[in-house]
């Protein structure tokens, strides 16, 4: 991997796998009335492991540090607006789990299609708007430990980042 962004971008594909499967899977739970307790449960688990625990940690604990240090300086830092969806996507991660605790389909749907919305668009600006910004505004030193930083990351959660590959190969079946 040549940049640390390039990594941010190839995991943002596999949160869009899921979302994908949330979305298929809302469809199908709305169409029988009955919630699949198992596979939102994974979903969940996915979300806030993989998506958030070992994906979104790096932006906000290392990438949008950085940004956000005078050295950098990128024009219009959108680093807060990231940090407030990246909260609002919780929320409707809990409003999921909620739904599911009490047996409420509407509760699930709207939670689960809540953050399927939400973080299309959210890593649409990461893809196109944010990360070619880090791109430009980070000097080649501050690249490349980044880069460093994300490997080793990477390598902490290989383990469980294998059960998540799993998880996003059943979805397709």
């Amino acid at each position: 991997m040549s940049k640390a962004t390039e990594m941010l971008t190839n995991e943002h594909k596999n949160i869009l796998l899921a979302i994908a499967g949330l979305f298929n899977q809302c469809a199908k739970d709305e169409q029988s009335g009955a919630i699949s307790h198992d596979f939102y449960q994974s979903e969940i688990d996915f979300i806030r492991n993989y998506a958030d625990k070992f994906h979104h940690a790096k932006e906000e604990d290392i990438l949008f540090v950085e940004l956000n240090k005078d050295s950098a300086n990128p024009h219009c830092n959108p680093t807060e607006q990231m940090l407030y969806e990246h909260d609002l996507g919780r929320q409707y991660v809990k409003e999921l789990a909620t739904g599911l605790e009490i047996n409420n389909l509407a509760g699930v749907l709207a939670g689960a299609r809540g953050y399927g919305n939400l973080l299309k668009d959210h890593i649409y600006k990461e893809d196109n708007i944010l990360y070619p910004m880090a791109d430009e505004a980070l000097s080649q030193e501050i690249k490349d430990k980044l880069l460093e930083k994300f490997e080793r990351i990477a390598r902490e959660y290989s383990e469980a980042n294998q059960k998540y590959e799993l998880f996003l190969s059943n979805l397709n079946k």
